[in-house]
């Protein structure tokens, strides 16, 4: 049997059944989530388990579980969801002005809060009931791109992360060190200074890394690493009132001084500028309100890199 006539011969209401199934882990909770009679999703239920061969919901006790088959369930379901979603709410024709869509966008909070808030800003201008949902990336959805952002529209990261994905580079970017106010290091550190003190970093893995901090170990400094954030935003907080050392992006580094009980100075080393990018899976190539919303953002990104210090940003 041909995928066509296998999927003609499903109810793809039965996939929201699911979703809410999976979720709520229970008939009752599910029914109430989607303003049904219990009788018609158990209904639902037994369809699924039939279609599936499986329980789905396993009683344990007075409390249902997922099968381990409706645990792997799970990661699929709310992106075929999502999908599904995304195909029925496309329009032949299409205004911003008069658009409802809402984009889903991965990033960091360095992203969201510099070229995310000044597109939200363009997008209230121009189309104001569009939304933008930006849902923080971790290693796991980086590294799992090419699936992940076929449900979503598209992930904000830099270069050295990514391949073999449509893009269009966003805005350039350098490094600073961010110390504490009284911090007694100098205006224009050094290399040996830097690897004496303790150290805040950010997404400091095997597979998730800064390039800045990569390059400090290239050049034989091994940091004492006090700290690990997965968060650009909140490293200053670790570093206020103590010794410890940071690296911060130079567009992002107005909101951390806002902050108070920090300082920035210059990283004694050429750090590789960052290149920020917008990233999208070929499937929504061709849609109009993407090539709009890639637009929105290359524009954002052009606004983001004309306010950052030029004489933070190392030459091309």
């Amino acid at each position: 049997m041909t995928d066509h006539l296998l999927l003609s011969r499903l109810d793809l209401n039965l996939l929201v059944s699911l979703d809410a199934l999976l979720t709520e882990r229970s008939v009752t909770r599910a029914a109430e989530r989607l303003h049904l009679s219990q009788p018609a999703l158990s209904a639902s239920l037994g369809r699924l388990r039939t279609h599936f061969g499986d329980q789905i919901l396993a009683r344990r006790g007075n409390t249902y579980e997922l099968t381990p088959f409706a645990t792997r369930l799970s990661e699929h379901t709310s992106t075929a969801l999502e999908a599904a979603r995304r195909v029925f709410e496309s329009q032949a024709t299409w205004e911003p002005s008069e658009s409802t869509r809402e984009f889903s966008i991965y990033g960091s909070d360095y992203g969201f809060v510099t070229i995310g808030a000044t597109a939200a800003r363009l997008a209230a201008e121009r189309a104001p009931n569009v939304r933008f949902r930006f849902v923080l990336h971790n290693p796991t959805i980086v590294e799992d791109a090419s699936n992940r952002l076929r449900s979503v529209d598209a992930m904000i990261i830099p270069h050295g992360h990514l391949s073999d994905l449509p893009y269009v580079d966003l805005w350039r970017d350098s490094w600073l060190a961010i110390v504490a106010e009284d911090h007694p290091i100098g205006a224009n550190p050094t290399l040996e200074e830097l690897g004496q003190e303790p150290w805040v970093m950010t997404y400091q893995s095997r597979s998730a890394f800064t390039s800045a901090a990569r390059q400090l170990q290239q050049l034989g400094v091994e940091p004492k690493v006090d700290v690990i954030v997965e968060s650009f935003l909140a490293m200053p907080h670790f570093i206020a009132g103590s010794r410890r050392i940071g690296m911060i992006q130079a567009a992002l580094a107005p909101v951390a001084l806002a902050l108070g009980g920090v300082r920035t100075v210059p990283l004694p080393f050429d750090a590789t500028p960052l290149v920020n990018a917008l990233w999208w899976h070929p499937v929504h190539e061709a849609d109009p309100e993407h090539a709009w919303m890639r637009a929105l953002l290359a524009e954002a990104g052009r606004m983001v890199g004309a306010a950052v210090d030029p004489l933070s940003i190392s030459a091309p």
